[in-house]
Formats: structure tokens, sequence, C-alpha cells
């Protein structure tokens, strides 16, 4: 799963590492380190394509920033979250598993059957199948 925008040049595969916008009444073009969330009308670009960047007659490149470092990968974070949500997913001792298309049993439920002697023995939809003991 790839986390790394790239670059918008058709046919260019290349990780962007610079972000381009216009400023149409100063007729410049503002060439910077990759933007930190994408938006519209900007323009992601690779080393190559930012490097080679020229504008035409009329207006001018600003270059923001100097050198365009290699994006690092973020996934520390999506990882992080994506294993609490499975780590909150598993079931713990001593508790029933649920099959798929049931629904857990809401907090304080096991104990109201508890003490009722009542026990849900089944779900189909919304509906429990319930059984005395």
């Amino acid at each position: 799963m790839g986390l790394t925008r790239g670059c918008s040049k058709t046919g260019c595969a290349a990780p962007a590492v610079a972000t381009l916008t216009y400023a149409y009444a100063d007729r410049a073009i503002v060439l910077g380190p990759l933007a930190t969330y994408a938006e519209p009308h900007t323009y992601d670009l690779c080393r190559t394509h930012a490097e080679r960047l020229t504008a035409p007659r009329g207006w001018e490149v600003v270059r923001v920033g100097g050198e365009y470092s290699e994006p690092a990968l973020a996934s520390d974070d999506l990882l992080a979250l994506a294993d609490a949500v499975r780590e909150a997913g598993r079931p713990r001792p001593g508790q029933r598993a649920v099959a798929s298309g049931e629904q857990a049993p809401a907090r304080g439920q096991a104990a109201a059957e508890a003490d009722s002697g009542v026990v849900e023995s089944g779900r189909r939809g919304h509906l429990r199948i319930l059984r005395d003991t």
C-alpha cells in the first residue's frame, strides 16, 4: 500500500517531493517543499520535474526552500491505528466470541441475563433468541 503522493506529470511514477502553485496576479510559479495535504489547484512534482521546471515568457519561478528531501513514509501512525483497532476487536479471555452477522451484547446485558435466568442463544438481524435456564 503506497502512502506517498506521486508526481502530477503524466507518465511519471516517481514520488513527489515538491508542490507547485500558480500566483496569477503576480505572474509567478511558486515551487516549494511538498505540502502536507493535497489541495485543489496545486501540483505535486518529483525531484527531476521540480528541478527542470521553467516558466513561460513574462512569468517567473519562485523557488521556496531550496533542496527537496525525499518524502518519509508516514506509515507509523497508520500502522499504530490499525493495531489499536485490531486489538480492540479481539475477544478478551472469558468473553464470548461474536459470530459474523451478530452484534456484541451491550454492557450490562450479560449481568441482566444472569440475574433473570434468561440466556441469549442466537440472533437474526435485530431479533434475539432467548432460552430459559
